[in-house]
């Protein structure tokens, strides 16, 4: 019996030694059951320690990420494909935030929202990853918009400036020209030291094609990333698009760099957390979405900053894209991300339609950055610009009841009507601030008044040729210094082209 007992304490101590020795970082809160899966998200129970935003493997290899952190289970809005996760299996921790792969590799390529390529050119190599959601940077870690950030667009550049590290929304109807500001103001980056990350969210993949294409006819894939998330992916895809994008955007920021970031648009981004959050069985507010739907933005636009010289003086410029119902700007998406941001863009559809385009209502848009995102020849050639075009507005409205009107009338009239005539860009066709400068000054010091409406694109292409040939040094003096050249000399140039000046129209 003695010999029994002693064998049994050997082999227990024998036991207990190696299990000393046996190191197991996987512990049984680490694994869960899934309890529901359906619809882009499953539920999970055992999972007590998952993080928010913690990154889920389940056992068929599909990844999910842990959002309701509840008291009895785990709600996960799984990534990619979910037809091959089935309720009882197992799904762990991974004890990872999820993040993103950034670097200057990602530059030129087509992603998703994982950081995946989908553009069929080969898998991406990059060293780093960034978590999707970071704490925005805070007061003291920023300073003033001082930069200005170029569009290329008239209208823009001299009505709504936008600067380095600015929050500028663009909103209006559906089929307005949104998207081709956002393009264009990526396309005349070129040479600018910039990156630009646009960000599709439920774009058509035919859409996001041609976005390309164009982006690689004017060279602009060369500094810019193109991240998609389509609309025939689960809705996860599409509410952590632009998280990833911005990601992407503040390896660069961080690094010193400048960053354009384009989330087009936020309006897709809402509508799939509220399907999320809703499928989460999560409280429905107004227009059943969820509670913190105001802070599902707040956070996100919070990112773009201009940091301070001490973190490097990088920055980033964020230009989301909110659509309206018939011009509702007051409703509830719209004011929510008009009130986090420095400004707004207003398209307007009368005015696309009638061939006022880019359709930029003056009196709607504004940014509150203004005059300090802009260069001084600029801010002088600009400064009534916008007053004479609602002065002008109004005038129009008033003029079509037909009464008799005096020369001051009239000539307001005349000066408003070119003013539109100029402000008229064709898409994908920015312009160098020294060239806008040079017409707005033109314009605003009435060389322009006895030029007939029909002519005036021809006059400002000829202008433009001809200040190339004879007004280099001016045109110079504007792009280097950003400061007005001596206008005795613009004017001669000005006058000097404008008396020589025949209209083609004219037989």
């Amino acid at each position: 019996m003695n010999r029994m007992s002693t064998k049994t304490e050997e082999i227990s101590s024998l036991i207990k030694k190696q299990l000393e020795n046996y190191k197991d970082n996987l512990n049984v809160d680490e694994v869960g059951t899934v309890t529901y899966v359906g619809d882009g998200i499953a539920r999970a129970t055992g999972l007590k320690n998952a993080m928010a935003s913690e990154l889920l493997e389940f056992s068929n290899g599909s990844y999910g990420m842990a959002q309701n952190l509840e008291s009895n289970d785990v709600g996960i809005i799984i990534l990619g494909d979910f037809d091959g996760i089935r309720e009882g299996d197992t799904v762990k921790r991974t004890g990872r935030i999820m993040e993103v792969p950034v670097g200057e590799n990602m530059i030129g390529r087509v992603v998703n929202a994982l950081g995946q390529p989908v553009d069929g050119n080969g898998p991406i190599k990059t060293e780093h990853t960034r978590p999707i959601e970071v704490k925005a940077p805070g007061v003291m870690q920023r300073q003033s918009v001082t930069q200005p950030l170029q569009t290329g667009l008239k209208a823009v550049d001299a009505l709504v400036p936008i600067g380095r590290g600015q929050r500028e929304l663009i909103i209006g109807d559906r089929k307005t020209g949104k998207t081709s500001i956002a393009i264009d103001t990526i396309i005349n980056q070129k040479d600018q030291d910039m990156i630009c990350v646009y960000v599709a969210i439920g774009q058509k993949e035919s859409t996001v094609r041609a976005q390309v294409e164009t982006l690689k006819q004017y060279g602009a894939m060369d500094y810019t990333i193109v991240l998609t998330a389509g609309p025939s992916e689960p809705a996860p895809m599409l509410y952590i698009a632009p998280y990833a994008g911005a990601a992407m955007g503040e390896e660069f920021m961080y690094n010193g760099k400048h960053v354009l970031i384009v989330y087009d648009d936020l309006s897709k981004q809402a509508n799939a957390y509220r399907e999320l959050s809703l499928l989460l069985r999560r409280a429905p507010g107004r227009e059943a979405y969820p509670g913190d739907i105001f802070y599902t933005h707040s956070r996100l636009l919070e990112r773009a900053a201009k940091l301070s010289d001490k973190l490097g003086g990088g920055s980033m410029t964020a230009l989301p894209v909110i659509e309206t119902q018939a011009g509702d700007i007051s409703a509830y998406i719209p004011t929510n991300v008009i009130s986090i941001t420095d400004g707004q863009i207003f398209l307007q559809s009368d005015m696309f339609y009638s061939g006022d385009r880019p359709a930029i209502d003056a009196g709607a848009s504004v940014s509150r950055v203004g005059g300090d995102a802009q260069i001084k020849a600029m801010k002088k050639v600009a400064g009534t610009l916008r007053l004479d075009l609602a002065s002008y507005r109004e005038l129009e409205a008033f003029t079509q009841f037909g009464s008799d009107l005096d020369a001051a009338t009239q000539a307001k009239l005349n000066r408003g009507r070119r003013t539109v005539e100029v402000l008229k860009q064709p898409v994908h066709k920015p312009l160098a601030v020294q060239y806008q400068v040079l017409i707005l000054y033109a314009l605003t010091h009435g060389y322009l008044d006895a030029i007939a409406i029909d002519d005036i694109a021809q006059f400002q292409k000829e202008l433009f040729d001809y200040a190339d040939s004879n007004g280099a040094e001016l045109l110079k003096t504007i792009k280097d210094t950003g400061n007005l050249p001596d206008t005795d000399k613009l004017d001669a140039l000005i006058k000097g082209f404008a008396d020589g000046f025949t209209s083609s129209t004219k037989k």
